[in-house]
């Protein structure tokens, strides 16, 4: 009989799981980075084509991302040379400099903590993950993309902005919200709280569903 397949995965509103790896910038800890949020992103392999699209488009919002306190680090089962390779090989050929760590997981424990690895995919390659760890170290959001299609950054920077948002003001961000828009206010918990909702200065549409500027 087939051994059944069983893919780990972390769990939202846990601790984003531990690791101690080497990188292209030398070894780090997940822990290192408390204060920051981290958006850890793998990718399926060095000198591949929408891999090398990726990281070239990280490269360029990794400003962005620093000024909103955030540490990318990327990932594959590749070695820590050939990392270095081909992070120099992107500066060569595409003059994009890769200004953030990239982990050498040739093991697969990181791979293998954090459920990248799909054997409908692949064994031997991570599909693309993208995993919203904040500044306490807790797993805030997920986004799994397969092999064949590269990720959408900007959305990756409207998710973090929408946490951030929603841990500062105590709010929830409503379908395609963009920074700038209104923000939902949380429903009532009880019948005294949602009779006074109406008359707080919110845009309600009804008592269950109000919105207000930040």
């Amino acid at each position: 009989m087939e051994e059944e397949k069983c893919t780990t995965m972390p769990i939202l509103g846990e601790p984003a799981p531990e690791f101690s790896v080497i990188t292209t910038m030398g070894p780090i800890n997940l822990s290192d980075y408390r204060g920051k949020w981290v958006v850890l992103f793998s990718h399926p392999a060095d000198f591949t084509p929408v891999c090398t699209t990726e990281f070239m488009a990280f490269a360029g919002v990794a400003d962005e991302l620093t000024e909103m306190n955030v540490q990318l680090i990327g990932l594959s089962i590749d070695s820590v040379h050939s990392h270095l390779a081909w992070v120099r090989n992107v500066k060569e050929k595409m003059g994009v400099d890769i200004p953030f760590p990239i982990i050498a997981d040739l093991d697969m424990k990181v791979a293998k903590l954090y459920g990248m690895i799909h054997p409908g995919q692949s064994n031997t390659a991570t599909i693309r993950t993208v995993f919203f760890i904040d500044p306490e170290g807790v797993m805030r959001a997920m986004i799994y993309y397969p092999l064949s299609n590269g990720r959408y950054i900007p959305e990756i920077i409207r998710l973090v902005k929408a946490l951030q948002t929603s841990d500062q003001y105590g709010v929830a961000t409503p379908a395609n919200w963009q920074p700038g828009d209104k923000v939902v206010v949380p429903p009532p918990k009880d019948k005294e709280e949602m009779d006074k909702r109406l008359d707080q200065g919110y845009d309600c549409k009804d008592w269950y569903l109000c919105f207000k500027e930040i």
